[in-house]
């Protein structure tokens, strides 16, 4: 849901911000996970007092994610520069911090495409991209880095990936300062923590790390396993739940703590491989009391405990 009333926004907003008003939040201390949205989880717009829907900049947007709780967002790639500098100006009023970019073309253009054309194309997303947070003050960019299907192999996809990424993207991230993310998401490759590891290794810089979907490995893998073996390979992690029956091939992307990720399991590796970096709820959009309640889950989940009260 994306779509709210003005009544129930204005209401949520006023009583989120009573509320901040009366007992200050402060930021997360140091050594400690933060909490962050994706940009598409807050709503784009709301309806008037005649019933008609009006849009909600960004810093309204950004506002509603500060006052239910979040401390952070991460944005998808803009290319429009009015756009882009708006983006900003709702980071700096708001205070929410832009922490990440999502990069937009790595599946229509596949970096690992034989098509030199499509490559050029996945090229210039990720330049849109690592310019996008360089802009923002955000640090990393989520790169899907390549892409397994019958046109492509699994040797071509890592050999090509590799090499694109290493000649043409690379430079750009070490001039910006800023670290490509690689993330496993059913690309049908680098389907084990294992391949993973080994394949952020092998560029041997500090501006390659993994970034880590507890939700994406769970047809064939366990989330806790992927943190205990990638460690300090995770620049950052993005939490959703699974729901998945095998017995009738049924599956489906729940709220965090409705499917079969343990998550006092997940918190519990987190800890162990010390990490205490930017954590990203990307699930179903809502308006301010769903968006609280993500907010409640998510603290259960740093504390440990289940996200669900039973």
């Amino acid at each position: 849901m994306t779509t709210i009333d003005r009544r129930s926004f204005l209401e949520s907003a006023t009583a989120l911000a009573a509320v901040a008003a009366l007992r200050p939040r402060p930021a997360a201390a140091a050594g400690e996970m933060k909490k962050a949205v994706y940009v598409s989880m807050l709503p784009k717009e709301l309806k008037d007092a005649s019933g008609a829907p009006r849009a909600l900049s960004y810093v309204e947007r950004f506002q509603l994610a500060k006052d239910v709780g979040f401390e952070g967002i991460e944005i998808g790639t803009i290319t429009a520069a009015k756009e882009a500098e708006e983006v900003k100006a709702a980071s700096a009023k708001s205070g929410l911090v832009i922490h990440s970019v999502m990069n937009a073309d790595h599946w229509k253009y596949p970096l690992s495409s034989a098509d030199p054309e499509v490559v050029s194309k996945s090229v210039a997303g990720m330049e849109a991209s690592l310019r996008n947070a360089k802009l923002w003050g955000a640090d990393t960019v989520l790169l899907v880095p390549a892409v397994v299907n019958p046109e492509t192999s699994y040797q071509d996809a890592w050999t090509r990936s590799q090499k694109v990424v290493r000649e043409r993207i690379l430079p750009l991230a070490q001039e910006l300062k800023v670290v490509i993310g690689m993330e496993e998401v059913w690309n049908k490759f680098l389907l084990s923590p294992l391949e993973m590891a080994r394949y952020v290794d092998e560029f041997a810089s500090p501006y390659v790390k993994a970034y880590l979907d507890v939700g994406n490995m769970l047809f064939y893998g366990y989330p806790q396993d992927w943190i205990r073996t990638l460690g300090k390979r995770i620049r950052r992690v993005h939490i959703k739940d699974f729901k998945l029956d095998r017995g009738k091939g049924k599956f489906d992307w729940v709220n965090i703590g409705e499917g079969d990720v343990d998550w006092p399991a997940v918190r519990k590796a987190l800890g162990e491989v010390a990490y205490d970096g930017w954590v990203t709820t990307e699930i179903s959009g809502g308006d301010a009391a769903y968006l609280k309640d993500v907010v409640a889950r998510f603290d259960r989940f740093l504390a440990g405990q289940k996200p669900v009260v039973a």
